[in-house]
């Protein structure tokens, strides 16, 4: 990995700059589930791994709320290569190190949470499949860290894939969370991530179920970067798309150095809604042929 890093890095910060010249800077959206040092598995990492991944990207990106990066890619307005930070559930643990480490830095961060989880204050689903019943947050967090300035999202009700239910249901999960997340801490919500978040878990009538509750930006979840030239609203709503922060630092620094293999990421069914029937990346392509 480190190799090929050095060995694609010239071209890298080429396709950079001249994207940045013209407002185009990649903004990278990234997703965690939980920060700690107890009860290793896939969507787990280490509490001095994150430490250096926020102090890392807040040395070298600007580290922006979803809205703001809402406005960059809309208004083109992209100078500078940015990054947005998310949580994905809602996990108790993350109170203890994650949240504080943001919220001492200045960091903004969205966390998107499953309610009915936090409602019942039981296991998530993946975890019970797992053999490891992990504490949800409590209602009581949730409305601190509102209180402190966070972004609290819709990520459904009981977290299914989303791609499988029937339009009763997607409309009760996404409607039932978004109104859930709105009474508990007496805001507004705008930003609704879909669980699992593959295009395969994606589907338009969620997208458009989400845009008609008042959502503005949908988060999914299957990696490639955000290009403002490459972003569309429809109907006041964006697609965001984001990447997992990989906990293995070389896989890390090498998804946010702007791999240029990001550019091939799977587009979901619905993106000819989002990008008004224009080739996703067409721009990226043209630079990467176009050279410095």
């Amino acid at each position: 990995m480190r190799a090929y890093a050095c060995m694609t890095g010239t071209l890298r910060g080429r396709l950079v700059n001249r994207l940045a010249r013209s407002g185009d800077a990649p903004i990278c959206g990234l997703f965690y589930h939980r920060v700690a040092d107890t009860t290793p598995n896939d969507w787990t990492i280490g509490v001095e791994a994150f430490r250096r991944q926020i102090d890392w990207l807040a040395e070298r990106f600007d580290v922006v709320s979803l809205a703001e990066a809402h406005r960059r890619l809309i208004q083109q307005d992209s100078k500078r290569p940015a990054v947005v930070i998310t949580f994905d559930d809602g996990y108790a643990d993350n109170c203890a190190h994650a949240v504080p480490m943001l919220i001492d830095r200045g960091l903004p961060f969205t966390y998107f949470v499953t309610t009915e989880n936090i409602r019942n204050q039981s296991p998530f689903p993946h975890d019970k499949a797992a053999g490891a019943p992990l504490k949800p947050n409590t209602l009581t967090e949730l409305r601190t860290m509102a209180d402190q300035g966070v972004e609290i999202g819709a990520h459904t009700l009981t977290h299914p894939n989303l791609g499988e239910c029937p339009p009763r249901q997607i409309r009760e999960e996404i409607v039932g969370s978004i109104d859930q997340v709105r009474q508990w801490i007496g805001r507004d919500v705008r930003s609704f991530a879909f669980p699992y978040g593959f295009p395969i878990n994606m589907t338009p009538l969620g997208m458009q179920i989400a845009r008609e509750a008042g959502i503005r930006t949908i988060c999914s979840a299957y990696g490639a970067y955000n290009i403002p030239s490459s972003t569309r609203e429809y109907e006041g709503a964006l697609h965001f798309r984001r990447m997992h922060a990989d906990p293995e630092w070389s896989r890390f620094i090498n998804w946010m150095t702007f791999d240029p293999r990001k550019l091939h990421a799977p587009e979901p069914i619905n993106d000819t809604i989002w990008l008004g029937g224009e080739k996703p990346y067409q721009r990226l392509h043209e630079a990467v042929g176009a050279g410095s």
